[in-house]
This record gives C-alpha cells, sequence and structure tokens, in this order.
C-alpha cells in the first residue's frame, strides 16, 4: 500500500471531509492475502472459498431418542391396558458398529445418536415403555454397567409409533454435495461447528489483522500505578486495543511512548514486524511537544532501503468534524504498513476509531461490510444543540431502537470519556447545520 498524496477536493480549505479522509484509506488499504488454517486458529476469520459438503449430515438414519427401535406392525395398537410385549434383542449405542437386526416380535434397545438398525422402522421413547421391568411406564434407563440384563428379555411398549417416528433421516441437515458455507463466511462457533461436522479440519481464510495500538505523552502511566502531579492514567491505548479487537482484529497494545521523536520513530520500527496495520493516539496537532507528527512528518526518504522510512509516507490533516479534527495516515516500512494517527482526547481518538480505524481494519479482513449500521432518529434534548459550522460534529448518544429515539449523552467536550462509557449511538449533525432542536429527525451510528 502507498499513501496518496490526494489534496482535498473543496478548493482552497485546507479541511478534508470525513468522506475524502475515509476514501483515501480505503483506496489504499487491500485485504490479507489469504492463508489456510487450522479450525479453531480461524475463528474470526473470513472464508475466501466455498465450502462443499463431502459426507451428508447425519451421515445416517439415527434415533433422536432413547428407547427401543421397532417395527411399526409390531406396535400398532398399543396401550398401558394392552401393551405391545416384544422380545429385546440387544443394545445399539451411539458408535455402535455391528447392529442386530430386528425381525417380527422383537425390539433393540436404541440410544440417542445411535444407528437405526436394520428391519427397524421407528422409534418409541423409553419413557412409552416399562424399561423391560415387567412395571408401568419408566423415566428413563438404568446404566448399561449396572444392569446389563436390559439388553435382553422383554419390553411392553404403551403407545403406537408411526413409521419414521423419532428417527433422524440421513441427510436431512446437509446433503453431500451441498454448499455448506459461502465465500465471505465469517466463522463464529457455529460455522465452525459444521465445518467439523463434515469432517474438515483446515479452512482457507483472510487471516484476522494484527493491529498494533500505541498512546503517546510523557504525561501517560498504566492504569494500577501510583499518579504523581501532572500525571494521567493512559486510556486510550485500552479503549483502542479493545475497539480493534471488537472490529475482529488480533491487536497488541504498546505501553504509552514518551514524547520523543526518536523513542517514538524505534518503538514504530520494532513492531513493523508484528503488524499488518498500527495505530497511534496522541502529538498530531500543532503543539510544540507533538511527538507522532514531528517523528513521522520527517520519514519517507527515498534512499532509504529499510527500516520505519523505507517507502513510507504520513500525511497529517485537518478533517471537518469534531471531535477528531486532526489526522494522520500513510504507511511506514518495507512492506508499506499502513498507520493512522489519531488526536489524543480519550472522545476524539475513540470518535476517529469508528469512522477510519474499524473501517480499515475489516477492509483488511476481507469483509464486504465495513461500515457500523446507522439509523434515523428523533432527538430527545432540553434543548437545541449547536454545531460549528463546517464541521460534522459527532455527539455520544442513548439509542432507543423501540422507540426510534436517540438522547444525548454528556457535553460535547473531547475529553468527557465518562459520557462515552454510557453512550451505544454517535449522534451525526452535518456540516451545514448549527443547532439542532428537539424532536429533530437525525442521523445516529449504532455502536452496539
Amino acid at each position: 500500500m502507498s499513501s496518496s498524496t490526494t489534496t482535498p477536493t473543496t478548493g482552497q480549505n485546507p479541511f478534508w471531509s470525513v468522506e475524502e479522509h475515509l476514501d483515501d484509506i480505503l483506496g489504499a488499504v487491500r485485504p490479507l492475502e489469504p492463508i489456510e488454517l487450522q479450525l479453531l486458529d480461524a475463528q474470526g476469520c473470513v472464508l475466501v472459498e466455498d465450502v462443499t459438503v463431502p459426507v451428508s449430515l447425519p451421515p445416517f438414519d439415527n434415533s433422536s431418542m432413547d428407547g427401543y427401535a421397532v417395527r411399526v406392525a409390531d406396535v400398532a395398537g398399543a396401550g398401558e391396558e394392552f401393551p405391545a410385549v416384544l422380545t429385546v434383542i440387544g443394545d445399539v449405542a451411539a458408535g455402535a458398529g455391528e447392529q442386530p437386526t430386528v425381525g417380527p416380535g422383537q425390539a433393540a434397545r436404541i440410544m440417542t445418536g445411535a444407528p437405526l438398525p436394520p428391519g427397524a422402522e421407528a422409534v418409541v421413547p423409553v419413557e412409552w415403555t416399562d424399561g423391560g421391568l415387567g412395571e408401568g411406564p419408566v423415566s428413563g434407563m438404568r446404566a448399561h454397567s449396572a444392569a446389563p440384563e436390559g439388553a435382553s428379555g422383554e419390553v411392553r411398549v404403551h403407545r403406537p409409533a408411526e413409521a419414521r417416528a423419532h428417527v433422524r433421516a440421513r441427510g436431512s441437515d446437509v446433503r453431500a454435495g451441498d454448499r455448506a458455507l459461502a465465500a465471505g463466511a465469517v466463522l463464529g462457533p457455529p460455522q465452525i461447528a459444521l465445518l467439523a461436522a463434515i469432517g474438515r479440519g483446515t479452512v482457507k481464510v483472510r487471516p484476522r489483522p494484527r493491529v498494533v495500538v500505541m498512546s503517546t505523552g510523557s504525561e501517560l502511566i498504566q492504569p494500577g500505578e501510583q499518579l504523581a502531579d501532572g500525571q494521567i492514567y493512559d486510556s486510550n491505548s485500552f479503549a483502542l486495543t479493545a475497539a480493534a479487537r471488537d472490529a475482529g482484529a488480533i491487536a497488541y497494545r504498546v505501553g504509552a511512548v514518551a514524547d520523543d521523536a526518536e523513542t517514538l520513530r524505534s518503538t514504530i520500527e520494532d513492531q513493523l514486524i508484528r503488524a499488518d496495520l498500527i495505530v497511534t493516539t496522541g502529538g498530531v496537532s500543532v503543539g510544540a511537544y507533538d511527538v507522532v507528527k514531528e517523528a513521522l512528518s520527517a520519514i519517507g526518504d527515498p534512499d532509504e532501503e529499510e527500516g520505519i522510512g523505507a517507502g513510507s509516507g504520513v500525511e497529517f490533516r485537518k478533517i471537518a468534524m469534531q471531535p477528531g479534527k486532526p489526522q494522520g495516515f500513510g504507511s511506514i516500512g518495507p512492506d508499506h504498513t499502513p498507520l493512522l494517527a489519531l488526536p489524543g482526547n480519550p472522545v476524539s481518538s475513540y470518535v476517529s476509531f469508528e469512522l477510519f480505524v474499524r473501517p480499515a481494519i475489516r477492509t483488511l479482513m476481507g469483509l464486504p461490510e465495513v461500515h457500523r449500521p446507522t439509523a434515523r432518529a428523533e432527538l430527545v434534548a432540553d434543548k437545541a444543540l449547536g454545531s460549528p459550522a463546517g464541521r460534522r460534529q459527532f455527539l455520544r448518544g442513548r439509542y432507543d431502537a423501540e422507540a426510534g429515539r436517540v438522547t444525548p449523552v454528556g457535553g460535547s467536550g473531547s475529553h468527557l470519556i465518562a459520557a462515552l462509557a454510557h453512550a451505544d449511538a454517535l449522534i451525526v449533525i452535518p456540516e451545514d447545520t448549527t443547532s439542532v432542536e428537539p424532536g429533530a429527525d437525525v442521523e445516529v451510528v449504532l455502536l452496539g
């Protein structure tokens, strides 16, 4: 991938629109190359080829109940007063090999999942019988190890059974030659179960992208440590690492990097070996200590053959949005690893992740739909919501799908992380709107 050098389409306007920045990112990011993985390693990955069923499921007629395999004619008219008395000729357990043949007047005790033996036409549940005890209906079978005699003797059946009763037919789930899963399917537990059931030990998928997240700032310390004057806990790297995992990535969190350009460059270079995408947070604005901008703006020396600057280029932009105006995007290292540099305020970084990083991750995965779903909702608020002209504002909100309403949570400040924890949607106020009245119809981006 290579970084675009496109300029905004808005003439002399120095701001990029949200769409322009996102299109530039998605135009440069390509899905990862497919690989063959073991089933459990493929969880969360996207299938790249159709999978055909090699063997029908179930592969043979089998019992859906614990009971007795019988011939229909032998239990016709059976009742509690005049039960059908059958000779038990043996057991048929799940996984059994050779099975007894059920003839006239006979029954085979059968377990759930066991193959229907030759001659049998139906299964009567054990609860419809005396269990071979010569008394009334029973609630279950005694363990074979404790009562091996249960596989012989006689059983009284108190109810008739129709043909194929309690029998799972061969191929009733899927048949050989059917398409089990289509290319593009995301492999969750049910899909992995199906693949295992049809005998697939490996599958060809696009791997989950490896995302490295790092925050910058000498003021940041790790949760659990003691705060000193001027210090704050590093929350951004935790939030973005969790968000990357939620998007489907394998995410690695790097501890906060101090405000030193060379240290940051060295840290990024060390991480390139395990990164399909690098995300930084902080240091992208116009301050004297905005280390990410300082460290990455200078890279891209065409004569550099290896290291962070080989074939690299990172561009820093102003986006017409609030929060999240300062953004950076480009590629670094010999493999042109994409890098997204997000602002450092907690809400700014999270909103930026949802708008730009999450779609990039899902593009790397090869998913056809990379965006969060959106909806229209009625705004519920005590007063009109203001928004700066020329900026698309994203406010935190609580969305009530049943009522079709959304309520703002907290204010518009980009540092208000507590409000973000209680939000499940982003309320979108367009660039050309400076005030939204209560009751207005608004767009919401659904986060949950």
